[in-house]
């Protein structure tokens, strides 16, 4: 398929590309900062600038230009604020984003659309031991520091499965430019980054593991479902950070009381220390032939730490 592909310089960009290269797809990279063509090109794509939030330069960018599919990748992590405000880039991106790629779908004649989607999406409260699936409830918000991440998944996750898109409900992201990297990078700095206790439970996925599920989806995926996309082991921040510190050879990590975290970083204190939840993927890998190739945490940074 040729495909469009919107954040491919993100963390799971930067595996989608070589991913969907490897399995016969051209990649065409909407990037909104012409310095990233030589990296899309070093991937394996081509590439076009336009800034996804903006529609009439979007819809001009893509003129004459023909797809079979568009994945929607597009995030502006590294501008969120640790309070996330409402009108955080992100989830602007996950709505008005999403309406402007639809458009763009149809203007390439574009059969097939693929667009991330996260499991807080699930909400930030503690579900219990009960494992989660796509059956139940998604996208309520419940006046919590999350809520806007909760309206973002449920923007457009409601846009793209009504025109019978797929959305794909990711784990926390841990692996090369994702959580894993930056919980390394502040340990290395003796950062209190975690809540005193070790924080809720959460489920995980590498972002190599991530970005085959991708193309799974785009090659197999069924017309107006969701998938979560999650690894084996759900495991708690505490025990994340603790692999992430022995794989990367830092200091072990630093507890925060969370009453301080919540004052400092509400939105850190609502994802790390109120939110618990363990997520299962036996839809993805009945309905689209996935399984992790990183069953954990642990497994999945053991090479680093050899």
């Amino acid at each position: 398929m040729n495909v469009l592909l919107a954040g491919a310089t993100g963390a799971i960009g930067r595996q989608l590309i070589p991913a969907l290269t490897k399995a016969g797809h051209q990649v065409t990279a909407i990037i909104r900062n012409p310095g990233n063509r030589e990296r899309v090109k070093d991937l394996g794509g081509d590439s076009l600038v336009a800034d996804v939030l903006n529609r009439d330069q979007l819809l001009k960018a893509v003129d004459r230009i023909s797809a079979h599919a568009v994945l929607h990748q597009a995030t502006a992590l590294r501008g969120a604020s640790p309070r996330l405000r409402p009108d955080d880039p992100t989830n602007a991106l996950r709505s008005t984003g999403t309406t402007h790629l639809l458009q763009v779908a149809q203007a390439v004649g574009a059969t097939r659309f693929v667009t991330q989607s996260l499991i807080t999406g699930y909400g930030y409260f503690d579900h219990g031991d009960r494992v989660l699936t796509e059956d139940d409830p998604f996208g309520q918000q419940r006046g919590t520091y999350g809520d806007p991440v909760v309206e973002g998944c449920r923007s457009t996750e409601q846009q793209v499965l009504a025109v019978d898109g797929i959305a794909l409900r990711y784990g926390m992201f841990y692996g090369p430019h994702a959580f894993s990297d930056k919980f390394a990078d502040m340990m290395r700095k003796h950062l209190p980054i975690l809540p005193a206790g070790g924080g809720g439970t959460t489920s995980w996925i590498h972002v190599a593991d991530a970005a085959e599920a991708t193309v799974a989806a785009l090659e197999r995926g069924r017309p107006g479902q969701a998938y979560n996309i999650v690894d084996d082991t759900p495991i708690t921040w505490g025990q994340f950070a603790a692999v992430v510190a022995t794989a990367h050879h830092t200091p072990r990590p630093k507890a925060m009381p969370r009453w301080l975290l919540k004052l400092t970083a509400p939105y850190l204190a609502c994802l790390m220390a109120d939110t618990s939840m363990r997520v299962s993927h036996a839809k993805g890998t009945s309905d689209l032939g996935w399984t992790p190739a990183h069953p954990s945490v642990h497994e999945g940074l053991k090479r680093i730490a050899t």
